[in-house]
């Protein structure tokens, strides 16, 4: 009798999981699309070692008729770091490095803050966790749209301020993935995209995807930003080769779904093993365990706990684990969630800055699941449109202008070189006529200041960016109105220029 009873709820179950409507998933996705004016994306869901959806929705290009497909490419942004803790790990398991090996052993100018001895300490395992001290995106400015090397970037990295204390805290930081490509550069002597590129993209048979902007192909989503003044508007590819490690990899929901259905199987795929199991266990261990907040459990019910392993956001959910990661890229945003003991994977991959990757994969997730079915994404829509985003800040700092105020100094003062150790040289000029600023190895950062009241000038940018719009540089004078410094204000939630403070030279 028990025999049966167990036969008799194993059929309830498999049953349940078929009763999956995936041609209902399919219209739910092009509605959510039309209803957060997405312009395009592709998605797709992997189960049981198979794929049942890649498909693309809507158009490559907001005001064209060009439709993205499953082979579309759009970046995957912070959907990159788990490669690079994949590759971190197939060199553990090669015995080629230790994840307790200490990151000085192979990079002998990594700093952290200062600190020689916090230095000394920091592990590989410490890069990919999120847990060396540093604040949730802090010293991002150093490597946005610079042509610097990772090993500059690094170096530079050695003056961002300590936010907590070592493995005290949690500090989302893309400059130790950066970090941790240089290690594999120094370890296999091949920079670390070519390592991905052969141990795991090539006989993954991700023939799509790139980690290079100069590599596109043509089929190729554009990145967009939604503005208020013009509604949502197309933007350049910005290039993030120095900091490829943090978020280069550009590709498609169907490269995507081999490499989830890899990480679902055990790290094996067609006969191949990529990551020994025991590597990948350690990769979807928390590592650094951080607080939900009674918002967040009422939000996303079914979570009591979460935490980052190696490359990934690990949590339970609704008695299950869940592995996922998002993705912020200029003008694209993207997500990964995976759900292993269903064996089931999703990718949202999104040509603009709209927040509907989140919704849609608890949204299909939880048809599997057959928990909380409720319309994600009329939610996540109704809470993002009641957000403004930075438009608070920029308008405080524009209700505070003053009219009619004029410099302490002549022009000709504030001309000249300004050092910043975390950043190196930003340069202010007079050409034709208007004063401009320009950012040591980052050109396209580079902008007009016109007046904007006393000592304070407006970045007008020559780019359109992705993070940021408005933006003022003040001009610091001492007693005797001698020009020393300059300080910036620039609301954004990632890009902090305010952690700049270039000294005259």
């Amino acid at each position: 009798m028990k025999k049966l009873l167990t036969l008799s709820l194993l059929f309830l179950f498999i049953s349940g999981q078929a009763q999956v409507d995936v041609k209902a998933i399919d219209t739910y996705i092009e509605q959510a699309r039309n209803d957060w004016n997405v312009p395009g994306m592709a998605v797709a869901i992997v189960k049981d070692g198979e794929v049942v959806l890649s498909k693309g929705y809507g158009v490559k290009e907001i005001g064209r008729k060009d439709k993205v497909d499953d082979n579309t490419l759009f970046a995957i942004a912070s959907n990159s770091k788990a490669f690079v803790a994949s590759c971190i790990a197939r060199l553990a398991e090669e015995g080629k490095l230790s994840w307790k090996d200490k990151v000085r052993d192979y990079l002998p100018y990594f700093t952290l803050y200062g600190d020689e001895y916090i230095s000394s300490m920091v592990t590989i395992e410490d890069l990919l966790c999120h847990r060396v001290g540093l604040g949730t995106f802090s010293g991002d400015v150093i490597w946005y749209k610079s042509e610097k090397t990772p090993e500059e970037i690094i170096k530079n990295a050695a003056y961002v301020p300590e936010a907590y204390e070592f493995r005290d805290g949690y500090g989302y930081t893309n400059l130790m993935f950066i970090t941790a490509g240089e290690v594999i550069r120094k370890v296999t002597g091949a920079t670390w995209e070519s390592y991905v590129k052969k141990n795991f993209m090539e006989p993954l048979e991700m023939s799509n995807t790139v980690i290079s902007i100069s590599d596109l192909p043509e089929n190729t989503a554009i990145p967009h930003k939604p503005t208020l003044e013009s509604g949502t508007v197309p933007i350049e590819w910005a290039s993030w080769d120095a900091p490829s490690a943090a978020g280069g990899i550009i590709s498609s929901s169907t490269d995507m779904a081999k490499w989830m259905m890899m990480n679902l199987n055990g790290g094996e795929w067609d006969g191949q093993q990529y990551i020994e199991k025991e590597q990948q266990n350690l990769l979807w261990t928390p590592h650094n365990n951080f607080k939900l907040s009674e918002r967040s459990k009422e939000s996303i019910p079914g979570r009591h706990f979460a935490g980052y392993g190696l490359g990934w956001s690990v949590m339970d959910y609704h008695g299950t684990m869940a592995v996922s990661h998002g993705g912020g890229y200029d003008g694209m945003y993207s997500r990964v969630m995976m759900v292993p003991d269903l064996k089931l994977g999703i990718v949202v991959l999104t040509n603009t800055m709209e927040g509907i990757s989140t919704p849609l994969t608890y949204y299909i997730a939880n048809q599997y699941l057959k928990k909380d079915m409720r319309d994600w994404s009329a939610e996540y829509l109704e809470r993002a449109r009641s957000r403004n985003g930075h438009k608070e800040d920029v308008d405080e700092r524009k209700a505070a202008r003053k009219m009619e105020t004029k410099p302490s100094v002549e022009e000709s003062e504030l001309i000249g070189t300004y050092y910043d150790p975390m950043y190196g040289d930003i340069i202010v000029s007079n050409d034709e006529g208007e004063l401009r600023i320009a950012f040591e190895k980052a050109p396209l950062l580079s902008a007009t200041l016109e007046h904007w009241h006393y000592d304070t000038y407006e970045i007008v940018w020559d780019k359109e960016h992705a993070w940021f719009d408005f933006g003022t540089v003040s001009f610091e004078l001492d007693n005797n109105l001698k020009v020393e410094g300059i300080e910036f204000d620039v609301p954004n939630g990632d890009i902090f220029f305010h952690e700049l403070h270039p000294k005259k030279k």
